[in-house]
């Protein structure tokens, strides 16, 4: 019996200190979950921006080849030749920009083939601008899918042409 004395004491100590070691490596364990979690969502937050930039800078440069072309197919007001091969210089340079910041392929494919078309027009292979909107379409879902992966857009969002 005067063992038990002696002996439960020191279990005690030690079972408390186990215990307290546990609870500490798990504590350890919570504060490192939730500082990667926190550096997943900075990393993403971050990709997000960069991807905006270069989208919209793509998407000014599309608009102006888009006019420029459309309005020389149009006999309007036009650009120059050299004016409008420097516009789609530029476009092309904004689509690698994009193809480098996308995390995605169907991004980068859409991107593509919307500054594919806007080429084609440029040269004069495209005067309608309704053409051009599928590929607008799939450019903006695409860019969407890659800035939020998983979320869905809102009923209407989608500016697929009806």
């Amino acid at each position: 019996m005067g063992s038990w004395l002696t002996l439960g004491p020191a279990l005690l100590s030690l079972a408390g200190v186990a215990l307290g070691a546990g609870g500490s490596l798990f504590g350890q364990y919570l504060v490192s979950r939730a500082g990667t979690r926190q550096l997943e969502v900075q990393e993403s937050a971050a990709h997000r921006a960069e991807l905006k930039n270069a989208v919209l800078k793509f998407l000014g440069l599309a608009s102006r080849v888009e006019k420029a072309a459309l309005a020389r197919s149009g006999g309007g007001d036009t650009a120059s030749d050299a004016e409008l091969d420097q516009l789609v210089d530029d476009l092309w340079l904004a689509h690698a920009e994009i193809d480098l910041a996308a995390r995605t392929e169907p991004l980068r494919g859409a991107a593509y083939r919307l500054a594919a078309r806007l080429a084609e027009a440029a040269r004069g292979g495209i005067s309608d601008g309704s053409v051009l909107r599928g590929s607008q379409a799939q450019f903006f879902d695409a860019a969407y899918d890659d800035m939020w992966p998983g979320h869905r857009r809102a009923p209407g969002a989608s500016v697929t042409p009806q």
